[in-house]
């Protein structure tokens, strides 16, 4: 596993197979767009509104995910002080943040027609602005702090300060009472969604996983290239 896991394997993996992650990914998000958009039926009580789930609930799930990622390199990263885990983090760190921003614009979009505003401070929005700030924290460091070392050990410990938040975005529809709805997505229990919008919510969100991929790949090529001119330099 640690012989896989290796910045020349990385690269190579970008150089031999990006085109045809490419492929798939548009292949992806022309049907998930099409579903999404033509064949999934309007909601009985939102109407063409819950559309835009197709979009954010995608854009939450990865929000989450990629910082929960971030936090695990992070701790590889201060107990090990393997550097490719913070070379990965890193680059997955623009995306997270881009995804929590799209997660929390549209869940405003959203918000207006059903809530009847663009914004409160629900627990499960409140929670969400403080991941975006968490994910800001965390990419002024890499801007302004110019010593690597030091820049790579603050981040790793804000990523893992900001890991606590994630239960309190999942958990807060069910620890308060709060406008968003509850989980209809379930895996300990049937969902309560159904199959012709769940579908092509599942498509969309593979496609937006397959767009972060390429992303990653392109970032962390440039990454591992600055880091060998740096080390170089000094």
């Amino acid at each position: 596993m640690q012989s896989f896991i290796n910045i020349k394997n990385f690269k190579n993996f970008h150089d031999h197979y990006i085109f045809w992650i490419k492929v798939f990914f548009l292949s992806l998000v022309i049907f998930g767009l099409i579903m999404s958009l033509f064949i999934s039926p309007a909601d009985y009580l939102q109407g063409d509104t819950v559309r835009i789930m197709y979009v954010h609930v995608p854009a939450s799930w990865l929000a989450l995910k990629i910082y929960a990622a971030m936090s695990i390199c992070g701790f590889i990263t201060l107990i090990f002080k393997t550097r490719i885990f913070t070379l990965i983090a890193k680059s997955i760190a623009p995306i997270g943040f881009t995804f929590s921003l799209i997660s929390l614009f549209t869940g405003s979009l959203w918000g207006q027609p059903t809530w009847g505003t663009f914004w409160t401070w629900d627990a499960r929005l409140t929670s969400m602005l403080v991941l975006v700030i968490f994910y800001i924290l965390y990419i002024i460091i890499w801007k302004f702090v110019k010593t690597f070392h030091l820049a790579e050990k603050l981040s790793s410990i804000i990523s893992l300060i900001g890991l606590a938040n994630l239960p309190i975005i999942k958990f807060s529809v069910e620890w308060w009472n709060t406008l968003h709805q509850p989980a209809t997505i379930k895996f300990t229990e049937a969902s309560t969604i159904h199959s012709s919008m769940l579908t092509p919510l599942i498509v969309m969100f593979l496609s937006f996983l397959f767009f972060s991929i390429i992303i990653f790949l392109i970032r962390f090529k440039l990454e591992s290239l600055n880091l060998k001119l740096n080390s170089k330099n000094e």
